[in-house]
């Protein structure tokens, strides 16, 4: 878990760089590096449940939010036929945008419930048997 713990710090803190062109950094550089935080926390061995489920609560929200949105997902779905969200880095249709923030956010509660899977069962006193499976023992 650590090594999946180091690739999402390295992805979410590269991500809250990206975000110096955003229209409002100051929402998702933010958002990111909580993420990085959490994971960061979750290797030294310091993971609070009530700081993941703060953080998931936050990222479930908003992309529901952004999924429902007059220009979220559903709109970027059905009215825009699902087009290219990677075609330029410079996105200037706000489908595009919320879409990608969407799936952002996805990302990012993947990784919580990643932590939140493995700290739970390594509590149960199964941790001996899933460092084995993660070191290929």
């Amino acid at each position: 878990m650590k090594i999946l713990n180091i690739f999402f710090i390295v992805l979410f803190v590269l991500s809250a760089l990206l975000q110096y062109n955003d229209p409002d950094p100051y929402i998702w550089a933010p958002i990111y590096l909580y993420g990085a935080l959490l994971c960061f926390l979750a290797i030294r061995g310091r993971y609070n449940s009530i700081l993941y489920i703060t953080g998931l609560v936050i990222y479930i929200s908003f992309a529901i939010f952004l999924f429902i949105d007059d220009d979220g997902v559903l709109a970027w779905a059905q009215k825009h036929d699902a087009e290219n969200i990677a075609q330029s880095m410079k996105a200037t249709k706000p489908w595009i945008e919320q879409t990608r923030e969407f799936f952002g956010l996805l990302v990012l509660s993947g990784a919580l419930v990643a932590n939140m899977i493995w700290y739970s069962r390594a509590r149960k006193g199964n941790l001996q048997q899933y460092q084995k499976f993660w070191r290929g023992t």
